[in-house]
């Protein structure tokens, strides 16, 4: 018996596994919050470090992988490194996830709110 793939073919091993390292890279909540950051405009890794709360040398060490992986890309201003998502495909998945995700938590936190008003 052949499985119903609703008209996709099965992608290859190599896509699989390139797949797989880039959201292996997005399981770190901090390498997320970078993305996310750059999500919503390029940044340099100052301000970047200051926005996610991490230690500069632990960000610019997140951003040194996520270029490597062709997540985030850098362009030279002056002396200063400006980093930015450059793949709008990347930036719907992390908004889709983050965005689902805030809205489950969202819709958890009041109905345990309207819970609680019932006194029951």
């Amino acid at each position: 018996m052949v499985a119903d793939t609703g008209g996709f073919e099965d992608p290859s091993a190599e896509v699989l596994a390139e797949a797989a390292a880039a959201f292996g890279l997005l399981a770190s909540s901090a390498r997320l919050h970078i993305v996310w950051a750059l999500a919503q405009g390029e940044s340099d890794v100052t301000h970047l470090a200051d926005r996610v709360g991490g230690a500069l040398p632990a960000v610019s060490q997140h951003l040194a992988k996520l270029k490597l992986a062709g997540l985030v890309r850098s362009r030279r201003e002056g002396r200063r490194q400006i980093y930015f998502v450059d793949d709008s495909d990347v930036v719907t998945v992390v908004r889709v996830m983050v965005g689902q995700l805030s809205a489950r938590a969202e819709g958890a936190s009041a109905s345990v709110h309207r819970l609680r008003g019932t006194g029951g």
